[in-house]
């Protein structure tokens, strides 16, 4: 299997962890009642460890589509090489760096980290264009 294509299935696997540690710390904050109710009043406030984290996870799902489709659509044309390679596990690693990142309050080193994996989907992107 290409590479890109074991990133891209790790980084699902990122977002899904993130969705269980989110959703498990809202449960745990807000109450089972609130989380398995209509939520038709405005939502008990969270901590901001656990408001970082779901900040982080919709942080992901705004890139994610965007690595998704450069990811198939390079390996779909048979265009992946060394430099395809290397972007999907820099915006791997960098997605995976960023959830501890975000959750431990860092703010600068963050924003580096994330720029690193907008640089990563540039590479895998690059020979589609």
């Amino acid at each position: 299997m290409n590479i890109e294509l074991k990133m891209l299935a790790w980084t699902v696997v990122l977002g899904l962890l993130q969705l269980a540690v989110g959703s498990s710390l809202s449960v745990h904050q807000r109450g089972l009642a609130w989380n398995a109710g209509a939520r038709d009043s405005d939502p008990p406030k969270l901590s901001p460890v656990a408001s970082r984290i779901d900040r982080a996870l919709r942080n992901l799902l705004e890139t994610f589509p965007f690595f998704a489709a450069a990811a198939l659509a390079v390996v779909a044309s048979h265009r992946t090489d060394a430099g395809t390679a290397l972007g999907a596990q820099l915006y791997f690693g960098a997605r995976l760096i960023y959830v501890g990142l975000y959750a431990a309050g860092i703010p600068y080193a963050r924003t580096l980290v994330w720029a690193a994996s907008m640089v990563g989907i540039v590479k895998v992107l690059w020979p589609l264009l």
